[in-house]
């Protein structure tokens, strides 16, 4: 084998999909076969290199698998008809995609008070696959109470969750030991746990837990739908029932309901309240006027209000205008002492005509932030929207969504709260083992109507904010994601802090948040969106766990951690991440060997790995070692003094390495 191709036995180990063992061999070979330290060393560095591509395409290949896997959920979705089937297929795939041995689903029942299996799969024990546990208990307890995934490698010997003795003996008839559940989340409500489980201990990856969030993600979702249509058969058929009680009157309430349809159409033609008091007058030969509740006859509106009808007042007809227990004004019809129960409700369903346009004009706000947030969702959650249809909604809210856009997760910080988590339980024992009051209690509710108002108000912030910026904005994981347009000579990082602070000052809190890098078109490549607010929820949570809560940032703001936190969604973007990243760490050492014809990056390689020793770096390189000293210094002064800093030391050996894995493809 020539010496100067370390890296064939290599490519070829890669090609035919070799296992990590056998990447050992070629340098046992080689040392066995009395190889100069050169081959050795070159052999080294080329395994290192194979073993990483290795590993990364071992990644790409499980992240396929995953993404197929939450792809057919998805389509299940889209089609489904048994719930049942659904929710087993989702079990049965993350049982599959974590390599566990057992997986199951357990759903609340707020009118028993408990918990009960749903969905298992792998289960070999009918009394596990009949457990009906009560509520805060056990593993599954603490991820309903505080909505957050908790893994255990050994549960008898955790003591963080309340053990008793039907879910022990249920878990230990089953032979479970390594236990994950992640919650099943409706809006801010838990409505149950999935759950990934081994019966030997085992620790579960960061990675593995969001896959199975994802699928609790789904499998809310296939329950929540499940509930439409049950809630819209359920409507159909009341409605049918109306429908006859209407048919069966129809001689009764003919005119009355020529007259609802009148107005109905009013309505929708973007008619105003005046408009429908001249279209009443017109049908009862009167005149009709709204009036303010302050100038409204005091007594016959609340008359009128009470008893939910019109009431006679001297020669007059007063119907009150009111929704949900305010009072909004009356309608007043003048000169009629004498009405037919068909008129008199005729005016009485003007009035409720009246309230619904008042409750209109003032919720219109509200209503164009939903609509943001309703396009927004749409980007995230179906990225094969039709892109006409995207740029036509976009532009009803004047909107460009074929220009650069930056995806941002924005979260309100709780004072004291570690890296953005929620606070623990109280220690101590249970409330029924004490006769002092459930202090603790009430105040974890109030604490979580606290937060829950917090970000109410983050969405309402971010909704004005997007408004004004002609971007969109939605409430989401808890927090919120805005998608605005980035302003020429803009950055991502900029662009984060600058929210940061003004949804801060608007919230009065601290409010993290972290960009993605830009989505050229987002209406052109709506699959992109959903990959940026990953990027951004990455950035956002780096941000909680660095201990910079109430800032902004983009990946490029975490230096290496960049490169991890920037994720992927094209080669061309991966390629530029790690490019930026070798530039900005030792881009001037690089840049000074090509003008001067040095040795810089080699001698740097050559001193990192012979562990920061000029001295062994000389025989390295072959050179004395007042050269290795003073190509050093000359780095020091092109890196700065600090460049030998445990973190800056790390990153630099990593942009080396990088820098000669991108020379090596290029040549």
């Amino acid at each position: 084998m020539p010496d100067d191709q370390p890296e064939t036995p290599y490519l070829e180990l890669l090609a035919r999909g070799a296992p990590a063992e056998a990447y050992e061999r070629p340098v046992l070979r080689a040392r066995a076969e009395g190889a100069s330290a050169a081959r050795l060393a070159a052999l080294e560095r080329a395994k290192l290199l194979a073993l990483r591509v290795r590993g990364e395409l071992e990644g790409r290949r499980r992240r396929e698998a995953e993404l197929s896997a939450l792809f057919e959920t998805a389509h299940d979705l889209a089609g489904l008809r048994d719930l049942d089937a659904v929710l087993q297929a989702i079990v049965q795939r993350a049982r599959s995609l974590l390599g566990t041995e057992v997986a199951y689903l357990t759903l609340n029942d707020p009118q028993a008070g408990d918990t009960y299996m749903r969905v298992t799969d792998g289960s070999v024990s009918a009394r596990f696959q009949q457990l009906r546990l009560g509520m805060g208990e056990g593993l599954g307890g603490l991820v309903a109470q505080t909505a957050r995934p908790y893994v255990t490698e050994s549960y008898f010997d955790d003591e963080r969750f309340q053990h008793t003795r039907t879910i022990d003996s249920g878990v230990k008839d089953e032979g479970l030991a390594a236990i994950l559940g992640v919650p099943l989340m409706l809006g801010s409500g838990v409505i149950g746990v999935l759950f990934a489980a081994d019966r030997r201990p085992r620790v579960f990856e960061r990675e593995q837990v969001a896959l199975l969030g994802s699928f609790a993600a789904h499998a809310a979702v296939a329950i929540d739908t499940a509930n439409l249509l049950a809630e819209t058969r359920s409507a159909l058929a009341e409605l049918e029932a109306a429908n006859e009680i209407i048919r069966d009157r129809s001689e009764v309430i003919e005119r009355a309901s020529e007259v609802h349809d009148r107005l109905t159409e009013l309505v929708l033609r973007g008619g105003g309240v005046h408009d429908v008091a001249a279209a009443v007058a017109e049908v009862l030969s009167g005149t009709v006027e709204f009036t303010e509740a302050h100038t409204a006859p005091a007594a016959a509106v609340d008359r009128s209000r009470a008893g939910g009808h019109a009431v006679r007042h001297g020669e007059d007809w007063i119907a009150a205008v009111s929704a949900g227990g305010e009072l909004l004004g009356a309608l007043v019809l003048r000169g009629h002492p004498r009405l037919d129960p068909v008129d008199q409700r005729t005016l009485e369903r003007a009035a409720m005509v009246t309230s619904l346009l008042l409750l209109a004009r003032r919720s219109a706000d509200e209503a164009e932030q939903r609509v943001r947030g309703e396009l927004l969702d749409d980007l995230l959650d179906a990225p094969d929207r039709e892109p006409r249809l995207l740029r036509e909604r976009a532009a009803r809210l004047r909107a460009d969504l074929d220009a650069p856009h930056v995806v941002l997760a924005a979260g309100i910080d709780a004072p004291g709260a570690a890296s953005g988590g929620a606070p623990g339980p109280a220690a101590g024992p249970p409330p029924e083992e004490t006769d002092e009051p459930d202090r603790t209690g009430r105040a974890h509710r109030a604490e979580g109507a606290d937060e829950a108002a917090g970000r109410q108000r983050l969405w309402a912030a971010a909704s004005h904010l997007a408004a004004t910026r002609h971007g969109l904005a939605a409430a989401r994981d808890g927090g919120t994601v805005l998608l605005l347009p980035l302003a020429d000579g803009e950055g991502a990082d900029s662009l984060a802090r600058r929210t940061a602070c003004q949804l801060g000052t608007a919230v009065r809190a601290a409010v993290t948040v972290g960009a993605s890098a830009p989505v050229s078109a987002p209406a052109a490549r709506p699959g992109e969106v959903a990959s940026a607010y990953a990027e951004a929820r990455r950035c956002l949570e780096a941000l909680r766990v660095l201990g910079r809560g109430g800032q902004g940032a983009a990946a490029e703001d975490f230096g290496f951690l960049g490169l991890l936190l920037g994720g992927a969604r094209d080669g061309a973007g991966d390629a530029a991440r790690v490019e930026g990243f070798i530039a900005r760490t030792i881009g001037a050492v690089v840049d000074y060997d090509a003008r001067r014809g040095t040795d810089l990056v080699r001698t740097l390689d050559a001193y990192f790995a012979s562990g920061m020793s000029p001295a062994r770096t000389k025989d390295e390189l072959h050179v004395h070692v007042n050269t290795v000293a003073q190509r050093l210094e000359r780095v020091g002064r092109l890196l700065g003094p600090d460049w030998q800093s445990p973190s800056r030391a790390l990153e630099v050996q990593l942009a080396l390495r990088l820098h000669r894995l991108a020379s090596a493809i290029a040549r």
